[in-house]
């Protein structure tokens, strides 16, 4: 199975275009980053490739199977503590990058560049959009732990209501005499400093966390 000069440059396009990826996710300091996105593009290329060798007259068996092998990698990236979920963006570019991928191994070199190039568009641009949008209207998680014998829940979501705060309590810990409770707020951007300035000055707080 010779290497032809068109499989070089196709290795050559999922690179670039795997490249271009991976330095937003790697300037945003990213699990997935530079060499992982590049090995997504390089390696969906290849197994496109190897489709169309292996079985012309059936190229999607094996192609077919990298929408469900790319799942386990974006599945890695998704961490969930308490009610907050990170890594969806992420898990969402390896998943585009491995289609990227796929449409170089079938000779689609437009389709890719152009989808590329909206992906970024999308990561890079529509992110201030989103960091406008932030500043009107916020979801945070706050991991929050108090003494029991000089603070009360009733206290800290009386506070909360006063500050015009939008709250859920997830769950509830108790040790000793300590409570660690996790909540869910929303809120403008302001509101939240002056929680943070609360939650500081508060004796009663030992610590809190996003």
């Amino acid at each position: 199975m010779d290497i032809s000069n068109t499989d070089i440059i196709k290795i050559a396009i999922a690179f670039a275009l795997g490249a271009l990826l991976g330095m937003e996710r790697e300037f945003r300091n990213k699990p997935a980053g530079f060499r992982t996105m590049i090995m997504i593009t390089v390696g969906a290329t290849l197994f496109t490739i190897l489709s169309y060798r292996i079985n012309s007259s059936t190229p999607d068996r094996i192609a077919s199977n990298i929408i469900t092998g790319i799942g386990f990698i974006g599945a890695g990236v998704i961490f969930k503590e308490g009610m907050k979920v990170s890594g969806m963006t992420t898990a969402a570019t390896i998943w585009m990058a491995a289609a990227v991928g796929m449409a170089v191994g079938y000779g689609a070199y437009y389709l890719a560049g152009g989808v590329t190039l909206v992906m970024l568009f999308t990561l890079i641009l529509l992110s201030k959009l989103e960091g406008f949008f932030a500043r009107l209207h916020q979801v945070k998680f706050y991991k929050i732990s108090f003494l029991m014998n000089e603070c009360s829940l009733e206290e800290l979501q009386q506070k909360f209501a006063e500050l015009n705060l939008r709250y859920q309590k997830d769950k509830e810990i108790k040790d000793h005499n300590e409570i660690i409770v996790y909540y869910r707020f929303t809120a403008r951007q302001q509101e939240f400093r002056v929680l943070d300035e609360y939650l500081m000055r508060h004796q009663a707080i030992r610590g809190f966390e996003m």
